[in-house]
């Protein structure tokens, strides 16, 4: 039927004024949609397994992919995070109580390596005042962490409250997930194959993204805390998972805690120790990310390596720690909205 334009235009400028609204109103569970969003999106392929073998019982797939979830990522993460806190306070109280001193260890650095003490000397590195920032900065990051464990105890509720939407959003997503996308698709008016392509390019890069990242931090994390647990170094825990986060950054990652740990412990005469954690660090964590992240991240999103580096710092500077996913997520879609561009709108004029 048609309809004059001052009533379409009305209505339209209506319906993008009533869905900014919409978007406004559903801003303080814009983290809790992200995830449900990318935890349904890493998961489908599995309910659609289960769903193949009992077709008529949507529901309860969905049901037992929930659950398969939440024992391997929601537990675990929880788990790992309790810890990491627990020996984070640890660390922060013996820095109150003068029993861990920064400018010890920067003495031993100058007695084990004193080329390198005077080399950086002559860079403008001030050792004189460094034991007493870094001591600031430790003091600094374990109040942090210990306010953000207040925060998190004040407002347990509202975590769980969090955690129970995003676990909630994810079982409907995971049962109707294919209808709100047909509906999606009849809705947007950009041609249904570019949806479809859109559509399938944000589940390829938010399942490589967020699963191989994951994957690779836990490895990395897992192993670097475990080689620290052997080696006897203190707060093993509190080390592997700072590593695990750390390896979210691609290239570098792990190596910014292991390889000064190795130097330390050169430093002080423990050579076999050293030896033993730079080959495991050089060989073991770096054969992870140098052979796993380009599997898992980088070949299925079919996004260069520096592209991946460059979002993933981005998302992380802009976004906190949801960034290293939403940031090579928007990198991609870049990449596919212009490869659209240049495939149906940049045409070449014909001769004449």
């Amino acid at each position: 039927m048609h309809r004059p334009p001052l009533q379409q235009n009305s209505f339209l400028a209506l319906l993008v004024l009533v869905t900014l609204g919409f978007f406004v109103l559903l801003k303080p569970f814009y983290a809790p949609i992200f995830w449900a969003c990318a935890v349904a999106v890493i998961f489908y392929p599995m309910q659609q397994r289960l769903l193949a073998k009992w077709p008529n019982r949507p529901t309860l797939m969905a049901l037992v992919t929930l659950l398969v979830c939440t024992v391997m990522v929601v537990i675990p993460v929880l788990l790992v995070a309790a810890s990491f806190i627990t020996e984070g306070l640890s660390v922060y109280q013996k820095l109150q109580e003068g029993r861990l001193d920064p400018s010890e260890y920067i003495a031993t650095f100058r007695e084990g390596f004193p080329l390198a003490y005077h080399w950086l000397e002559r860079f403008g590195v001030d050792f004189s005042n460094l034991g007493d920032q870094v001591m600031a900065g430790l003091k600094s990051a374990g109040q942090f962490l210990g306010k953000r464990a207040l925060a998190v105890g004040q407002n347990t509720f509202r975590f769980f409250i969090d955690l129970g939407l995003m676990l909630y959003l994810t079982f409907f997503l995971l049962r109707d997930g294919n209808k709100l996308i047909q509906m999606l698709i009849r809705a947007l008016p950009l041609g249904d194959d570019r949806e479809r392509m859109l559509f399938n390019k944000f589940a390829e890069i938010t399942r490589a993204t967020i699963k191989g990242n994951l994957v690779v931090a836990a490895i990395q994390g897992a192993l670097g805390g475990l080689i620290f647990w052997f080696l006897g170094i203190p707060a093993a825990v509190l080390w592997g998972v700072v590593m695990a986060v750390l390896s979210l950054i691609p290239a570098v990652g792990a190596s910014l805690i292991w390889v000064p740990v190795a130097l330390y412990l050169y430093a002080v005469g423990e050579i076999v120790d050293a030896v033993i954690l730079t080959a495991f660090g050089a060989v073991v964590i770096g054969l992870v990310d140098n052979i796993l992240r380009p599997i898992l991240v980088g070949r299925d999103t079919k996004l260069p390596d520096y592209l991946v580096l460059f979002s993933t710092l981005g998302g992380l500077a802009l976004f906190g720690i949801t960034g290293f996913a939403l940031g090579p997520l928007l990198a991609g879609l870049f990449v596919a909205f212009w490869q659209i561009f240049i495939q149906e709108f940049n045409v070449e004029p014909g001769p004449g």
